[in-house]
């Protein structure tokens, strides 16, 4: 199983600006490398409050962060019920909030839920089986053959959706597509030659289409962005990492409207020298505005 490697944890370091004895909400804990960069910088008393949707992250962070003992807050559930979980675990004030919309390689690679393409495995692509019926299997197999063009290209930016999901409804017709290699075919079948051999894998953007439409991915963002900023006191802040265009645009329009000092003028990337660590970081952009008092009142 592929090592996780937090994503611009410096970066986040510098624009959280983490101080001894406060606490810090990561909306999307993950394995837990975020937080304990944080909790390092927090002690002796600061605390964190983890959430992740997936209960396998959960598990693995119990363990990633077992040494700051009762400093960590880790909690099973949507981060856009976010002001009910500060309430009812008595969390006290947030001095920060984290929000890191990627996944993880182990969420890609280590389960059986069909989100990677390098693995051949059934077509369900949600991050909580508890969350809803919807899976990838029921998109393609029962959607109308416009609704996926529109999903692929919507969420995906797919510029070849329409021969895509034309594919797909023809190859329904012969049979349940079950699996991601099965989908992964049909993908190629409807693509040009030319499609398949770039650096970029041809079946990427229909997974990340479906994988957002399943899990609402985006909605769920433009939730959680109000609520988040609502929570903060003044002189608090918010890191926001997005990994494709939609998500970045949805940051950075809310920033443009919330009132917060913003703290990045263009998205912040990551170095050449991490980007050679870790390829996955290539697509991350980071932006973060901090609240300040003469907006207090009106968010």
């Amino acid at each position: 199983m592929a090592i996780h490697k937090p994503v611009l944890a410096k970066e986040i370091l510098e624009y959280l600006n983490p101080k001894p004895n406060e606490n810090f909400v990561d909306c999307t804990v993950g394995e837990g490398g975020h937080a304990e960069a944080i909790l390092e910088k927090t002690g002796p008393v600061g605390k964190l409050l983890g959430i992740d949707l997936d209960p396998r992250q959960i598990e693995k962070c119990k363990l990633q962060l077992a040494q700051f003992g009762e400093r960590v807050i880790l909690v099973n559930d949507s981060y856009i019920n976010l002001k009910e979980i500060i309430e009812r675990k008595s969390f006290g004030q947030v001095h920060g909030i984290l929000l890191d919309s990627g996944m993880s390689s182990a969420q890609l690679e280590g389960t059986q839920k069909g989100f990677s393409f390098k693995l051949d495995q059934g077509l369900d692509m949600r991050y909580n089986d508890e969350t809803g019926y919807l899976t990838a299997e029921k998109i393609v197999n029962e959607w109308p053959e416009s609704e996926i063009e529109k999903i692929l290209k919507e969420y995906g930016e797919e510029k070849f959706s329409k021969k895509i999901a034309k594919n797909i409804a023809e190859q329904r017709k012969q049979g349940r597509i079950k699996t991601t290699f099965e989908l992964i075919e049909i993908i190629k079948d409807a693509t040009p030659s030319i499609y398949w051999n770039r650096k970029i894998h041809y079946a990427t953007k229909t997974f990340q289409a479906l994988r957002i439409a399943v899990n609402d991915e985006l909605n769920n963002l433009e939730k959680v962005l109000p609520t988040a900023v609502s929570i903060l006191p003044s002189g608090g802040k918010i890191v926001i990492i997005s990994f494709h265009s939609l998500e970045d645009r949805i940051v950075k329009n809310f920033l443009k409207k919330s009132g917060l000092k913003i703290l990045t003028k263009k998205p912040v990337i990551a170095s050449g020298r991490e980007i050679k660590i870790n390829p996955r970081s290539r697509s991350a952009k980071l932006r973060a505005g901090i609240k300040i008092y003469r907006y207090a009142k009106k968010l």
